[in-house]
């Protein structure tokens, strides 16, 4: 990709046969590798409850083969043991395609054991895993206790149940529905060599709130859905928003500071962090100022280009009519979206602001896209977003 290149461009449910998941022999080694077809950003989510399963659906990205599940304990103050583990594709609800459920192991063995702050990643699953499948992760803890880790704000229907059900296909036992997911923090896939992913990193906007619950709505679904039909290399998408979080200052999850290592650079295949981020440090009126936020960008993007990623900046979104909106804000806003636009030091750009901002009064979203709250978008508004992407700024294959 060319360095400081400027963006400035404006579900169906794939029903998969019962043996997307079957073994088969295993891609040969050479040329292939590791990306992630799926994220989520690990944050606290309540405590954990002993002889408790979680059957959570994800919807994946990118295809391959050899299906790997991340589990997370990084908000935990002990240990966390988890005795079943099984990974299939859902067929309704709850369901799952007959014959689809396969046991994951860790180290050979079914049972695994999470140290408080690490992660675990399970041994290879054999098999295909089309692009686009509601990937089903069922886990069942029999001890849990204290924080638990996981994702909040899934904008995605799971469940739970007492007692471990993990190997059935059946919804008969779960019939908890939760719209969190616990432990569970990314999925990855073998596949070419030459593919890759993007990583976005954000806030609620990201995240997906007030987007359609269980119909893959979020920008980053959207911007999934054109890399499939593109011809790019970049594939995966994943996923990092939290709603409420700040670029600089802990609160609603880790700052996006804090969690850059273990959200974003950690997760193969990852050539391009894509940055949107930075409304909740406006409008919390804390003395946050352009120059902090700027200060806080080119730390991401240094570390991003130490680890060899490049990274897009877009640019802050309108929110006029929030209720913590006023001039003050505005304007750091509006200088802090000038440094993006301007400073050439994001490897790309990309103008969210222009994308959704209302041509009559550019401060304000357009109603079209505003989901009645002024700050959030809605379906459109989302869709809308992943269409002012450039795509080829997200193929960082020369870095940056």
């Amino acid at each position: 990709m060319t360095a400081r290149r400027a963006a400035t461009g404006g579900l169906g449910v794939v029903l998969l046969a019962a043996a997307a998941l079957h073994a088969t022999p295993a891609a040969a080694a050479g040329g292939r590798h590791e990306v992630v077809t799926w994220a989520a950003s690990a944050d606290r989510v309540g405590d954990g409850t002993p002889d408790r399963g979680y059957r959570m659906v994800v919807h994946t990205s990118v295809g391959g083969s050899d299906l790997r599940i991340r589990l997370s304990n990084a908000f935990g103050d002990r240990p966390l043991t988890l005795d079943s583990s099984y990974a299939g594709v859902q067929k309704s609800g709850a369901e799952l395609e007959r014959g689809s459920n396969r046991r994951l192991t860790f180290g050979g063995a079914p049972t695994v054991t999470i140290p408080a702050g690490e992660v675990v990643v399970s041994d290879a699953l054999p098999g295909s895993l089309p692009a686009a499948t509601n990937l089903v992760v069922s886990l069942h803890t029999p001890d849990a206790a204290g924080p638990a880790t996981g994702h909040g704000m899934a904008t995605q229907t799971s469940y739970t149940t007492q007692g471990d059900h993990t190997g059935e296909e059946s919804a008969a036992h779960w019939t908890d529905p939760t719209g969190s997911w616990f432990y569970l923090d990314a999925a990855t896939v073998r596949t070419s060599a030459a593919t890759g992913a993007v990583a976005a990193l954000g806030d609620s906007i990201t995240d997906g709130w007030q987007s359609t619950t269980d119909l893959n709505r979020r920008w980053p679904d959207y911007l999934a859905r054109r890399l499939r039909q593109a011809a790019t290399e970049v594939k995966g998408v994943a996923n990092e928003g939290i709603s409420g979080n700040k670029v600089l200052a802990d609160g609603a999850g880790q700052s996006a500071l804090n969690r850059l290592d273990r959200d974003v650079l950690s997760l193969p295949g990852v050539r391009t962090v894509f940055l949107f981020e930075g409304v909740n440090d406006i409008k919390a009126h804390t003395g946050v100022t352009a120059a902090d936020m700027i200060a806080g960008y080119r730390r991401i993007i240094e570390r991003a280009h130490t680890a060899g990623l490049c990274v897009v900046g877009a640019t802050v979104g309108p929110f006029k009519g929030w209720s913590e909106w006023d001039t003050a804000a505005e304007r750091v806003r509006q200088e802090v979206n000038a440094f993006i636009r301007g400073s050439g030091e994001f490897d790309a750009v990309t103008d969210f602001d222009r994308a959704l901002r209302s041509p009559y009064d550019p401060e304000r979203i357009l109603p079209l896209f505003d989901n009645g709250d002024h700050l959030h978008p809605n379906d459109k508004g989302m869709q809308a977003l992943a269409d002012a992407i450039d795509l080829t700024a997200l193929d960082c294959a020369d870095g940056p």
